[in-house]
């Protein structure tokens, strides 16, 4: 399928599904990548509708780390205990070394 058919959300989710195992990303980067970069809270809401679609949701966080998309995961702590077990280490619903852990499709595709 040629990204130009894709709708912006079926774009957010094949970026999503680039982020490696043990990183992480915001919704800004993914914006930004795809030229959208006020569309922040857009790529947010596809986050929220990604569950069936085989996208690893729980690797995007906000631009500090935050777990922000936490209440869209079945179970309270699951976003965290996917990214806990990739080895990312979360406080108090945040992203410890965040600046290590993230990956910017910008410079990394």
């Amino acid at each position: 399928m040629k990204a130009e058919s894709l709708n912006f959300f079926e774009k957010v989710y094949e970026v999503a599904k680039l982020i490696p195992y043990g990183r992480v990303t915001s919704y800004g980067a993914i914006a930004t990548y795809l030229g959208a970069a006020r569309s922040a809270r857009m790529v947010g809401y596809a986050m929220n509708g990604s569950v069936a679609k085989d996208v690893p949701a729980h690797r995007v966080v906000n631009r500090k780390g935050l777990l922000t998309g936490k209440q869209h995961f079945d179970g309270t702590n699951l976003m965290q205990q996917l990214l806990e077990s990739e080895g990312i280490k979360v406080e108090n619903n945040q992203v410890q070394n965040f600046e290590t852990h993230f990956w910017d499709p910008i410079k990394e595709l």
